[in-house]
């Protein structure tokens, strides 16, 4: 059984970090990437539509955004352990353990300005954290 039981948490929680990184210094600078970035998972499966543009960084939940500019495919522990600082994107895109499509290098500029996200996220999940 992973980390999720069901999609509502995985938009909650993986969701709910992008819509808190408005609330950041970090989220001006992922704004500024001005990209549709489509994200599925599995187990269980979830997808949402992150729209990294100015004025705000919104998230589109079950969306399926064709058009996106760059579409990730991973299971949801993924996710949970990438927010953590617990995983490297990179490291896992290389391994396969990650799909992408599109300009991955757009998403890998990226990266690095998440971690100041990572205690965001685990103040999200620790009330689940504790009930486990």
């Amino acid at each position: 059984m992973g980390y999720y039981t069901n999609a509502e948490e995985i938009y909650e929680y993986l969701g709910g970090v992008f819509r808190a990184a408005n609330d950041t210094e970090v989220g001006s600078k992922l704004k500024a990437a001005d990209i549709d970035l489509q994200i599925y998972y599995t187990d269980p499966d979830a997808s949402m539509t992150v729209h990294l543009r100015e004025p705000a960084i919104e998230v589109a939940e079950g969306a399926d955004d064709g058009e996106a500019d760059v579409k990730l495919y991973m299971p949801a522990d993924i996710g949970n352990k990438f927010w953590r600082g617990e995983y490297n994107l990179g490291v896992g895109l290389a391994k396969g353990q990650v799909k992408a499509k599109g300009p991955v290098n757009k998403i890998l500029k990226l990266v690095p300005l998440t971690k100041p996200l990572f205690p965001v996220y685990r103040d999200l999940v620790a009330e689940k954290d504790a009930a486990l």
